[in-house]
């Protein structure tokens, strides 16, 4: 049963006698211990205030204490401590460092979903109270490294390889038909955003959702039969098969991974459509000169993360080139921060260290004004969409079909070393940390999801005749 104390059971008073008592209590400790019992104390001091919004209960091995006020439907977390580091690893790296204690199992989380939106709804008095000299410093450090050091062309290809030149057989254990690694469109044939949670998922659903993203991107681009589209992320090449099966068109697609490149190219041989679409293993900075004014149609989905605001810019003077000077659209989407939250200087968390080194998320706005610039006033704003209400379910989709299809035995024919059950334990439970924390973003408003068109400056905007 839940506890309805409205406070910690522990405290830790300011007074002079106290910290006299708790000093004398750390004297007899080790080095470590002593440490890990600052942190410890540290944290828990200071949750009574943090915790406004939700009920989080915490067990370690000195006992229980409740923080917020239980109320019945809250929002309500049980977080059990196994290992004492885990206290050290939180004030150390706050929410990197809890990422890392849930991968190795030093902490065991009731709800992820519920822990992350606990600390996004408690985020001002979290931050305020977990920071340290240290967790300030190393940020400071990641920032700079990827402000300055993170796209590099000899970064990126790194990049793409810890992000995306892994085991093709582990993505296709959650990702759909189509193999989109990207949000997907909701309709109420499916129920909506939240379909999966009122009437639960069919079979089916997220292949449905996928192929309306793909559609709506394609449409927008306002693609017909003989266009030519260039494509900045080829993905596994969905996209493309769809642009060239369903909508007649030749697809040039750049991906940086060997294995997106083999599968995707694989994919699109059994489609019979080898002669519609050319897979090309290129950074987009290396566009080759015959590309100049070639294009019809530019589409990118979810790869402006990995492009770096400083190179915003160029991005799009590239895209300028290649697209023809009339009649020509550009469509692209990314996962973005809220105008207030966005900076060039993105400081290391679980996404960046563990999922997508040096990823930097861009905002609506710096993509717009980056399109302006690059283009040289070329491009005219079509359309900004967010369809970050769409994410959540993709995500809860895609663990859905982790548990139910990745085994240790199909994992570890490309990974050997997870034959071993807790380094593939914990490597499951970093993709189910990704969907959750990713998931309580876009549901909390802390990051969105935006889809931007633009036309060129002459053409109409609206087809009308």
């Amino acid at each position: 049963m839940p506890s309805t104390q409205s406070s910690s059971c522990v405290h830790f008073p300011a007074s002079a006698k106290n910290t006299f008592k708790y000093s004398s209590l750390l004297s007899s400790l080790s080095p470590k211990s002593w440490v890990v019992a600052f942190a410890r104390s540290s944290i828990l001091s200071v949750l009574d205030n943090a915790i406004t919004v939700g009920h989080l209960t915490i067990s370690d091995s000195e006992g229980t204490h409740y923080y917020g006020k239980y109320q019945k439907g809250c929002n309500d977390v049980h977080i059990n401590v196994v290992d004492d580091n885990f206290w050290l690893r939180l004030l150390l790296s706050g929410d990197l460092g809890f990422s890392e204690a849930y991968m190795i199992g030093d902490v065991e989380v009731s709800s992820l979903k519920g822990a992350m939106d606990i600390w996004l709804q408690n985020q001002t008095g979290m931050e305020n109270t977990l920071s340290s000299t240290v967790a300030r410093l190393s940020s400071a450090v990641s920032s700079t490294y990827n402000c300055f050091l993170g796209q590099t062309r000899s970064q990126a290809r790194l990049n793409a390889i810890a992000s995306y030149d892994q085991s093709n057989e582990l993505f296709k254990a959650f990702l759909s038909k189509e193999m989109m690694y990207s949000c997907g469109l909701w309709s109420e044939a499916e129920g909506g955003v939240r379909g999966d949670l009122e009437m639960g998922p069919s079979p089916g659903d997220l292949e449905a959702a996928q192929l309306r993203k793909i559609h709506h991107v394609l449409r927008s681009a306002r693609v017909k039969p003989g266009h030519r589209i260039l494509e900045f992320g080829s993905g596994w090449g969905g996209l493309a098969i769809e642009a060239a099966r369903s909508f007649g068109c030749e697809v040039d697609t750049l991906t940086l991974s060997v294995e997106q490149k083999k599968l995707a190219e694989e994919r699109i041989k059994e489609a019979g459509l080898e002669g519609r679409i050319r897979v090309h293993l290129m950074d987009y900075r290396e566009i080759p000169a015959e590309f100049e004014k070639a294009f019809d149609a530019f589409v990118s989905v979810e790869m402006l993360e990995h492009v770096g605001a400083k190179y915003y810019e160029l991005y799009f003077k590239l895209v300028d080139f290649a697209l023809k000077s009339k009649n020509a659209t550009a469509v692209v989407t990314a996962s973005t921060f809220p105008e207030s939250k966005f900076s060039s200087y993105q400081a290391e968390d679980f996404m960046r260290k563990y999922m997508w080194p040096n990823s930097c998320l861009p905002s609506a706005t710096a993509l717009i004004t980056a399109a302006q610039k690059g283009s040289q006033g070329r491009f005219n704003v079509e359309g900004v969409e967010n369809h970050a209400a769409h994410y959540p379910r993709t995500l809860r989709e895609w663990g859905r079909r982790l548990d139910a299809n990745m085994t240790k035995d199909l994992i570890a024919k490309d990974y050997p070393a997870l034959q071993n059950q807790a380094d593939y334990d914990a490597f499951k439970r970093k993709w189910h940390y990704l969907f959750a924390y990713a998931g309580a973003g876009f549901a909390q408003g802390y990051i969105t999801c935006h889809m931007l068109t633009f036309i060129r400056e002459n053409d109409t905007p609206v087809r009308c005749d």
